[in-house]
């Protein structure tokens, strides 16, 4: 893990509508109305504001990222991202998981964004294996922290213990190379 990574990422376990930073990152789907999981507690948590806005996006393809305003929310703007719905891996998943978090952060650095929170993107009902996607997030995030200045703080947040835990795991490991 680049050196300048290790301070500027955390993990936190709780709930991502609640955290007060620049921006959260929605799991989306591609139509980006809201759904079930993360996306449908943004958006009930942003408000319908949210929405309106998001029509206007005309949707997002998988593995990319766009910037709505956070409404309601303690977050100043959510960054919807779609994640691959996983079909046993051989199909170009990891590709597409690993750009919606590099298009997420392009985002927060063009937009002057300091802190950004990630969920477990595409591991609920698109089935991608935790384990899996947790390596991917955390090495897209590492690799970009290691040649960018913003943001300046990532959160991978995590609702579960079990995600918290491989995250932390993870980057345990990751500081000890």
């Amino acid at each position: 893990m680049p050196a300048n990574a290790n301070s500027r990422i955390s993990v936190w376990q709780g709930d991502i509508t609640r955290l007060d930073v620049d921006a959260i990152v929605n799991a989306a789907n591609s139509s980006l109305r809201g759904g079930g999981g993360v996306d449908g507690a943004i958006h009930r948590a942003a408000g319908p504001g949210l929405l309106a806005e998001c029509i206007t996006l005309r949707g997002c393809p998988t593995g990319q990222a766009r910037l709505t305003g956070g409404y309601n929310l303690p977050a100043r703007h959510v960054i919807h991202s779609v994640g691959p719905v996983y079909g046993g891996g051989g199909h170009g998943e990891d590709r597409e998981l690993r750009s919606c978090y590099t298009e997420s952060l392009k985002l927060a650095s063009k937009h002057g964004l300091k802190s950004i929170a990630f969920p477990c993107i595409s591991t609920g009902i698109y089935g991608y294996p935790k384990e899996e996607a947790c390596h991917i997030a955390v090495a897209a995030v590492c690799d970009w922290l290691g040649k960018h200045a913003t943001p300046e703080s990532v959160i991978f947040c995590c609702f579960e213990a079990e995600d918290a835990r491989l995250y932390r795991a993870r980057l345990a490991h990751l500081q000890k190379e």
